[in-house]
């Protein structure tokens, strides 16, 4: 083989091409432009947008739920009652209603119906929560309650606004792709009748 037609021929190497970026890609239509941009515009929002979204929603309910917490541990107290009737019968969560007597602050006697846990006997006595009217009720929420609150509302939030970054992504992309397939179709109308006419001649 000759020097000439040797491929380790000395001269000087053909010209690197270089990339066309992006934005100079012919193919590279308006819509696809819109999409890249939009789809960016999509993603700074959910990185941005979801903590701050669950912090504030989660922040919110705590502060609410504990609000709660101590209105209603300065609005109830736990007294002592007794059980002024036998509880009989077994029920799946262990506990039965049952007719109970105690004294609120005033001395007064009063009675009323709570829920104690099952085969307890008549006369034991049982811890119940009243108002400050001396009504029964059920106990103050409590911080956890609160904190499980501000955890839920913020992890709903979170799902929310992640539901939202695919409603908006996923609309986005149909709206486009229905212009795009409306456009082929308008331009293979005008192309098909010169592309069948090859064929016919």
């Amino acid at each position: 083989m000759s020097a000439q037609n040797s491929p380790h021929a000395s001269g000087q190497p053909p010209p690197r091409q270089e990339h066309a970026s992006k934005g100079a890609n012919p193919l590279r239509r308006t819509s696809d432009r819109f999409e890249s941009w939009f789809r960016g515009l999509l993603m700074l929002v959910l990185v941005l947008g979801l903590p701050v979204a669950a912090l504030s929603a989660g922040t919110t309910a705590y502060e609410s739920s504990m609000r709660t917490v101590q209105a209603q541990s300065a609005d109830r107290q736990e007294v002592t009652a007794r059980l002024t009737s036998n509880v009989k019968g077994v029920t799946t969560d262990g506990k039965q209603q049952a007719q109970v007597r105690w004294t609120d602050d005033n001395g007064t006697v009063r009675t009323g119906t709570t829920l104690v846990k099952s085969g307890t006997p008549k006369g034991a006595t049982v811890r119940v929560w009243v108002d400050r009217d001396g009504g029964l009720t059920s106990p103050p929420m409590s911080e956890l309650n609160a904190t499980t609150t501000g955890w839920f509302a913020g992890g709903m939030a979170a799902i929310g606004v992640g539901a939202g970054f695919y409603a908006a992504r996923t609309g986005m992309r149909h709206v486009l792709d229905r212009r795009r397939y409306a456009q082929w179709d308008a331009e293979w109308d005008l192309v098909e009748p010169l592309w069948s006419a090859r064929f016919r001649r």
